[in-house]
């Protein structure tokens, strides 16, 4: 099995889209370990998962500290 990019991120991708994408690719991951285990392509897909994961804190981040400001001008 090829590794392959599960996911295209764009401006519009909300937390939730990007956390079920996430899971998806962690279900697959769990998959191909479990099937091939010597696969270099694991590896791959679990820096993907990562990079996703690290993704998804910075929007959330973002998201609250947005809303920080906004509490704090008030």
């Amino acid at each position: 099995m090829r590794a392959q990019r599960v996911w295209v991120v764009n401006g519009t991708a909300s937390v939730e889209q990007l956390q079920s994408r996430l899971d998806d690719l962690n279900k697959r991951l769990g998959q191909l370990e479990r099937e091939h285990p010597e696969n270099r392509n694991v590896e791959a897909l679990k820096s993907g998962a990562l990079n996703l994961s690290r993704e998804i804190d910075e929007i959330r981040c973002a998201e609250a500290t947005a809303a920080l400001s906004e509490l704090l001008r008030k």
